[in-house]
């Protein structure tokens, strides 16, 4: 039999396991990273796990030199890992705080071309919303939304478009209770956004959430307009009445000019959807680099997804810049340990079922390569859902591991660009704020090239180092942000994921 070179890829000398850099036939010799000679007794897919050394029922297996389970069953040299043989494990952690922290290497004179808006804050896009309180006012709003669809804004090159925001609460909930706090925080936010220059709120009129709320100081727009549509004559007057608010917009948003802005006003969200077996050897770091870049300017980057940190917790506070940061991390995890156990389940419910099929097999394994997202920088704050970002420097905010929803938190605190890394295939987008999609492996570009954006498979086909890919990333966060359009961009995505978080009872 003969062996095979470049096939097997071993994260650190600690682990157990490699990964397969492509198909790993069954009975084909392979060169171990060791020296030795391993032959899989099952076709092995590429991203998925080969164990390099003989493993005992019940082994601590690692990758990344860190836990991510056990064997529950006695494995061979060369054997598939996954699923069928490796379990959750639960670790105790000996949390460090403080002892890690880094300081990205300053950068200067770095710029993108944004718009200022009057409340100081810098906008990369600019849009007209049209932002619901209540669900009752949803379908008004669309019917709004629709009629500036296609060549209708071709005489406004400037507008970015127009979109309506819907969701499907905003009244039945108790007041000052956490469900209504967190989606008063996340509309506000988005109210406030500074990708929006022309803002509508549209309201019923007897909902639990005001639309007057919603409009104070903070809102970013230059042209802020309300509709109710009980004061208004009902849904048809209301659209009427609300196309006509549109239309009085746009060439007043049409003037806005771009102009050069410093990299330290970029807030930048990052999230993961659709990972497989690459995501945190090749994207996830990759995007780790470009973000340590943008702190080096003095930006904000912001991770999130707090059931996808679980497992790599003990990385974060070890870079916490104070305990009572790291501790409020611990303290996030513990609450979603707790809420998924009343639900009947734990976080090890996640990887999803394509995260198996791209060869993650725990959540330990999972979060360990979603962590890489953040580079090295110092962890400086952990904020609520939807709470507003204040940098800079890398921030954490505590949201679901769902892509809409945790998105949605993201662009409520204050993210004007996002980047989102997915191996499998992810198509979300997130208007107001462009997402640049970053695939984890080449077959998926191959693929899906549509929807990707970058490609960082070439890390591991083409042998570009992850800083190189870094550096491309970076430029295009710049790029993007002066306005050159994502794919996603360019399909019209991000209204329909528009998907705040739902807690607490509803009446």
């Amino acid at each position: 039999m003969s062996a095979s070179q470049g096939s097997i890829l071993r994260l650190s000398p600690a682990d157990e396991v490699g990964v397969a850099l492509r198909l790993l036939p069954a009975g084909v010799g392979l060169n171990g990273p060791d020296g030795g000679i391993l032959i899989p007794a099952a076709d092995i897919p590429q991203g998925h796990k080969i164990a390099l050394v003989d493993l005992p029922a019940g082994a601590t297996v690692h990758k990344y030199g860190q836990a991510i389970g056990r064997t529950t069953s006695a494995v061979a040299a060369g054997g598939h890992v996954h699923s069928h043989n490796l379990a959750m494990a639960e670790t105790a952690a000996a949390y460090e705080f403080g002892t890690a922290r880094f300081q990205p290497p300053a950068e200067e004179g770095r710029h993108f071309r944004g718009y200022r808006r009057r409340n100081g804050l810098a906008g990369t896009r600019n849009y007209i919303g049209i932002l619901t309180s209540v669900n009752c006012s949803a379908g008004t709003a669309r019917m709004i939304a629709d009629q500036f669809r296609g060549p209708v804004l071709d005489a406004f090159p400037n507008v970015d478009g127009v979109m309506a925001l819907t969701h499907s609460s905003g009244c039945g909930m108790v007041l000052g209770s956490p469900g209504a706090e967190v989606l008063f925080r996340t509309l506000s936010g988005y109210a406030r956004h500074p990708n929006f220059a022309g803002l509508l709120v549209v309201g019923l009129g007897c909902e639990m959430l005001q639309a007057d709320r919603l409009i104070d100081d903070t809102v970013s727009a230059d042209v802020v307009e309300r509709l109710v549509i009980q004061e208004s004559g009902g849904v048809r007057a209301s659209v009427r009445a609300g196309v006509e608010l549109v239309r009085q917009m746009l060439p007043v948003v049409n003037r806005l000019q771009r102009i050069p802005i410093d990299a330290a006003e970029l807030v930048l969200g990052m999230n993961c959807g659709g990972s497989d077996g690459y995501s945190g050897i090749t994207a996830n770091p990759a995007l780790g680099v470009a973000s340590d870049r943008l702190i080096g300017c003095g930006g904000t980057s912001v991770l999130a997804e707090t059931p996808e940190v679980f497992g790599a917790e003990h990385l974060l506070t070890r870079r916490a810049v104070s305990r009572a940061v790291g501790e409020r991390l611990l303290e996030r995890l513990q609450w979603w340990q707790e809420y998924t156990g009343h639900g009947g389940g734990s976080l090890d419910n996640n990887p999803s079922p394509g995260n198996k099929a791209g060869g993650l097999t725990t959540i330990l394994e999972k979060s360990l390569g979603a962590v890489a997202k953040a580079g090295r920088a110092e962890l400086r704050e952990v904020v609520d859902y939807a709470g507003r970002i204040r940098g800079p420097g890398l921030v954490f905010m505590d949201t679901p591991g769902y892509d809409p929803v945790s998105v949605t938190g993201i662009v409520a605190g204050g993210a004007n660009v996002v980047c989102f890394t997915t191996g499998r295939g992810s198509v979300l987008g997130c208007r107001p704020a462009p997402s640049i999609k970053l695939g984890t492996n080449t077959e998926l570009f191959r693929r899906m090239p549509e929807d990707i954006d970058i490609n960082c498979g070439e890390i591991i086909d083409s042998g570009v180092g992850v800083e190189e890919m870094g550096a491309r990333i970076f430029a295009r966060i710049l790029e993007t942000a002066s306005g050159r359009q994502t794919v996603s961009e360019e399909l019209e995505l991000g209204q329909e994921e528009f998907v705040p978080w739902q807690l607490g009872a509803v009446t």
